[in-house]
């Protein structure tokens, strides 16, 4: 019997994979890890940390030829989410295409966020 492969908990864009390499190249070690936080007038707002190596629950991803680490207690908010990173004349910065958010706030800091149901 063959092995499904599992689907990656969240996926990133060529452009998200290439700037996580640069800021990962001028670190010099660890990981890029990705979480969710209370806060903001929507409620949640995403978050992003180097850590020196992954806790012992965060699931580790690799993707487009780089490894990021999501933190344990955002994996259910985070299901299904596309990371993409987005250069304009007025901002560069990461945005997440999460099929979980429900709402955003105006200045689009912070988002509602429902957890996956079915896993």
């Amino acid at each position: 019997m063959a092995v499904r492969e599992r689907p990656k908990a969240v996926s990133l864009t060529e452009a998200a994979a290439e700037r996580v390499k640069a800021l990962m190249a001028q670190r010099g070690a660890g990981f890029l890890r990705v979480g969710v936080k209370n806060g903001g007038c929507a409620g949640m707002e995403y978050e992003m940390a180097y850590v020196e190596a992954p806790g012992p629950l965060d699931e580790r991803v690799e993707d487009q030829g780089v490894e990021i680490v999501l933190e344990s207690k955002a994996l259910l908010f985070l299901l299904g989410t596309q990371i993409d990173y987005e250069i304009s004349p007025l901002h560069a910065k990461f945005v997440f295409n999460n099929p979980n958010q429900t709402d955003a706030c105006g200045c689009g800091e912070s988002v509602t966020i429902v957890p996956v149901k079915e896993v």
